[in-house]
């Protein structure tokens, strides 16, 4: 199975990983958080305004592999503060109103500043 390696202009990007592999019928899409790539900036202070962008992000890298949010099986979520996870679930559920996919919460174990959140997500294309 070949790996194709997912770039999108419309999310953060990085050296030290890509930001999404497309192996097969899955799309795996690498850590993300709430910055906007037009600036490089993080979209806000709240956990809701960077969960926002976090998710578009992720939604972003989606659409380059081909995929799309309804294709998501599994989220995992990095917490900054576990009390942040009320306000994660508060956006979140926006976009995942229902059957949503799998997922895990845990706690960031890097310091990061001004990070709150970071969202990783896997895809499946049938």
């Amino acid at each position: 199975m070949a790996r194709e390696i997912v770039r999108s202009a419309k999310a953060p990007g990085s050296p030290f990983f890509s930001q999404g592999v497309k192996a097969g019928p899955f799309v795996f899409v690498s850590g993300t958080v709430g910055t906007d790539p037009s600036n490089g900036q993080l979209t806000g202070h709240s956990i809701q305004e960077q969960t926002r962008q976090a998710l578009a992000n992720c939604e972003a890298i989606l659409e380059a592999a081909g995929a799309r949010l309804e294709n998501v099986v599994e989220v995992g979520v990095l917490l900054t503060e576990p009390s942040d996870f009320p306000g994660l679930n508060e956006e979140y559920a926006r976009w995942f109103p229902q059957d949503p996919p799998a997922r895990y919460v845990a706690k960031l174990g890097v310091d990061l500043p001004g990070i709150l959140v970071s969202i990783r997500m896997t895809a499946f294309i049938s």
